[in-house]
Parts: C-alpha cells; structure tokens; sequence
C-alpha cells in the first residue's frame, strides 16, 4: 500500500505530532508499506525533494500573512501544482492528512479524492472550527474554567478574530469533510466530542504514540544534566514544548510560587525556546519573585532531551486552552515520571488520576500545586504513578498499535474510494 501523509510541517524537531508521523512512517515501511509526504516551506529556496528520517519529503512552496489562512488554507493556490504533481506521480492508494489548516489547504482533500485515493483526516487540533486554539469554551478566570461551551459561533467569533473574521469558512470545511474525506479520526474521544458540538462527523478515535526507546539515559548522563543546569540536589518540576500563555505558564509561575514557601529546593525547568521565555515571560517570574528559581534550557532535542526528562522529578501540563491530547505527557511517562495535566481536553485520556499522576483544573492553583506538592512530598508515590504511567504507555500508546489501528482505517477508506465518482 502506498500512503502520502500531508503535514504544512515536516521538520521533526518542532513538533511531537510530526516526529510521530516519521515515527508511523517508519512502521508502515517495516510492514511493507510504501510512505511518502507533502509539506511545505516558506522558503522558496527549500522546495523540492529531500529524505527525512528515511521518508521521502516533498516541499511545496507557500508563504503570505497568516491573517489571511482562513481565505488561503480553503484552497490555496501557491500548491496547487506540487499537490498534482504528486499525486500523478507517486499514486497513492491512501492519502492521510494530519495538519493541513495554514498551507496545503482543504482543497488538497478534494483533489486527493479526485485521484483515486482514499481519503483520512486525522483531527490533531481544533482548526476545523476554530481559528486558533480553543480558549473561550470554558470561560476563563471568571468561570473558574468550569464551563463547556465548545460550539462556535459568529457571537463569539467575530470578537476574537474580528478582520480575521471569514464569513463561511467553517461551512466551507464541513463541506469538504464529509464530500470528500472518507473516514475522520480524532486523537482524543475528548475532541471528537468538541467536533460533532461543532457538525464535523467523526468516524473514530485513535490515539497518539510513540515509538519506545531501546534504552533510557544513564544515570551518569543525567546526573551530568542535572550538574551543568544547577540541578544537583534540587526538586524539579518541568514542562516542555512551545511556550505560549495559553499553556498556563503564568499560572504555573503562581504555582511555583506557592510551592517554594514548602519546598525550598524546588526549580521549574522549562523546555523551551529561551528567547520566547526572555521575551514573553521573564518578566512575570521577576515580579512574582520566582526567577531564580527557573532554569530555561531552550530547545532541546536527542539525548539531551532524554536527559532532561530523565532529571525531572514531576511533570506538568497545565494549559488553559483546549489541549487535544499532550504527547508531552506520554514522554513524560515513557521515562517513568509522573505527570500532573490540565483538566481541559483530552489529557485524561492519557494520564489516569491518581493511577499514573493527577489531572487538575490549572485555574484552581492552589489545588493544581497541591497535587505537584504531593508528588514532590512523597518519592515513593512519585515512583509508583511513574512506573504505572510506563506501564500505561507500553500497553495502550505505541506506534504498533497506532500504525496497526491506521491500517484498519486506510483499509475501510480505500473501499469507500472504490465507490467515489472521480471529480477531474
């Protein structure tokens, strides 16, 4: 069989969903398969044909304003071509979509079922319906982010996105999604609730994974870690990715915080770009009094990233926003650590309350430090919700799992093809 994965990003340092692509492709290879995919670049000089991770990548050019993807991204016009091109000469039996939203466009699907093929949409986020990360549905501060208004609607759209705004758009999608897509998946049962909330048929839910590691850091590796960021002997709470407000980084400050009135020794480790840190956030630890004790390492990658989650006593992913899934998390668990995640999305799916770490909503600090306090606390509960996350993730999230529930779907999305009126 022969896939084409659709992805606008293809550089698997900058993303966990995308080295999870790599990580499919490669699984389908050893299986047989053939795998290929189309992307994008903003820079004209990068287009073309290149081998990532063993998956030949196609780069097809595109670059404008993103205030104007919700005009573009329906069908943009700069790929056009390269999306023909592709589908003409690799003749896929399978094209899966995962993030096409900012520069494939919808229109790829269309012409992907137009060539034959059939057609999956993987859901790893809410742009199907929103124009950005999912913030409004709870209600914030106010509501003690206790509420669950997950539709969208021009009321609440049009004061959020203003000249963003693009009357019909989100019709435009449905439209797509149902004439064109063969079988629809979410990454969380979480999401596909927020996506029939909002009329997108949803066929299934498959949940994310990874690719487990022949072996974990040496505890030399990572007491030298620990050594060169001044974490020798400290308590060390981290969280990782793109640093954005919308991750509750702010409130993980007020956290902290707290905690530092019983934890003298505690340090927040952020992984994540120093200068979005020295730009966005620096200046919220300094007044909260907390600077000192967080240690940014920027972006880390390979072993240095297995290190920093090997030197970390408790994770934490306290976003705000509509979090879909957290691969973070099931990094997290893979080297053993117990995870404390946001209440909002699809985080329970993966971390099991009190089983493998805790959920808490990240509105309510108090609590969401307590549960890290009692982590930090007690060590022997740290190891036994660690091993039980380890544990988890060895039985429910690997990409064996993940590539042989996919082939299921491109088996039923090929029959489906078999049946489809060519559009060209």
């Amino acid at each position: 069989m022969r896939v084409l994965f659709l992805n606008d990003l293809h550089d698997p340092r900058i993303g966990s969903s995308v080295r999870q692509m790599y990580q499919h492709a490669e699984r389908l290879r050893a299986l047989g398969h053939e795998a290929m995919v189309l992307s994008a670049t903003q820079d004209e000089g990068q287009a073309g044909e290149e081998l990532v991770l063993g998956t030949p990548v196609i780069k097809a050019y595109s670059d404008y304003p993103v205030r104007w993807r919700a005009w573009v991204a329906l069908d943009n016009p700069r790929v056009r071509g390269a999306v023909e091109e592709v589908l003409k000469r690799f003749r896929p039996d399978v094209v899966h979509s995962h993030l096409v939203h900012t520069h494939l466009g919808y229109a790829t699907l269309t012409r992907a079922r137009a060539a034959g093929a059939g057609v999956v949409f993987t859901a790893h986020d809410v742009m199907t319906f929103c124009y950005q990360k999912l913030t409004c549905f709870h209600g914030g501060e106010e509501q003690g982010g206790r509420l669950r208004d997950y539709s969208a609607y021009w009321q609440k759209c049009i004061p959020c996105q203003r000249l963003r705004f693009r009357p019909g758009r989100n019709a435009a999608i449905r439209r797509v999604m149902e004439r064109d897509v063969h079988r629809l998946t979410t990454v969380s049962d979480e999401l596909g609730l927020v996506l029939r909330a909002n009329g997108i048929r949803v066929d299934r839910t498959v949940h994310n994974a990874l690719k487990l590691q022949a072996a974990l850091p040496a505890p030399t590796a990572v007491a030298a870690f620990r050594e060169r960021h001044g974490l020798s002997g400290k308590q060390v709470v981290a969280i990782g990715g793109r640093l954005h407000e919308q991750k509750g980084v702010l409130q993980l400050f007020d956290m902290l915080a707290l905690l530092a009135r019983r934890f003298p020794e505690v340090r927040l480790l952020v992984l994540g770009k120093r200068d979005v840190y020295d730009r966005e956030f620096a200046a919220a630890a300094r007044a909260r009094g907390i600077a000192e004790r967080i240690v940014t390492t920027g972006w880390l990658e390979g072993e240095e990233l297995r290190c920093a989650y090997a030197a970390t006593d408790v994770f934490v992913t306290p976003s705000i926003c509509f979090d879909t899934f957290g691969l973070v998390n099931l990094e997290a668990m893979e080297h053993g650590k117990p995870v404390v995640a946001t209440a909002f999305g699809g985080s329970r799916e993966v971390v099991l309350d009190g089983v493998t770490g805790f959920v808490e909503n990240p509105f309510d600090v108090e609590a969401y430090a307590g549960r890290i306090g009692q982590l930090l606390a007690d060590p022997d509960l740290r190891s036994r919700l660690g091993q039980a996350g380890y544990l988890r993730l060895r039985e429910r999230f690997t990409i064996e799992r993940l590539a042989e529930e996919f082939l299921g779907e491109y088996e039923r999305a090929r029959s489906a093809a078999a049946g489809t009126v060519s559009l060209g």
